[in-house]
């Protein structure tokens, strides 16, 4: 039975011809792009000048005529928004951006 002979040539030459290759590398950014903002960071900035309590509904509708958020084609973002502002009220309590003060109606919390 003979004996298979292997060679270290190749695997030597695809190894050195992956060194060879230098990274590429991003271009940088000559100009500061805005952050786009998120829906509950939108609406934190509403309510913060806003003087009355505001739902869900009417938060998404001032977000969009201000220009601040727009949704990205989903069917309901009030209801996010909401879940979103009840999650932040939950887990922070006091700490909250949000407080509840009517059924379904945010202020901002001072």
């Amino acid at each position: 039975m003979a004996t298979k002979k292997t060679t270290k040539v190749k695997s030597e030459a695809k190894t050195a011809a992956k060194a060879s290759k230098t990274p590429k590398r991003k271009a940088a950014r000559t100009e500061a792009t805005p952050k786009k903002l998120s829906a509950i960071d939108a609406a934190a900035q509403i309510l913060r000048t806003s003087d009355q309590p505001m739902n869900a509904k009417e938060l998404i509708e001032a977000m969009s005529a201000q220009g601040l958020w727009s949704s990205p084609g989903g069917k309901t973002p009030h209801a996010t928004l909401y879940s979103a502002l009840s999650r932040e009220i939950a887990a922070k309590g006091d700490e909250s951006r949000f407080r509840k003060v009517e059924s379904g109606k945010f202020v901002a919390n001072a």
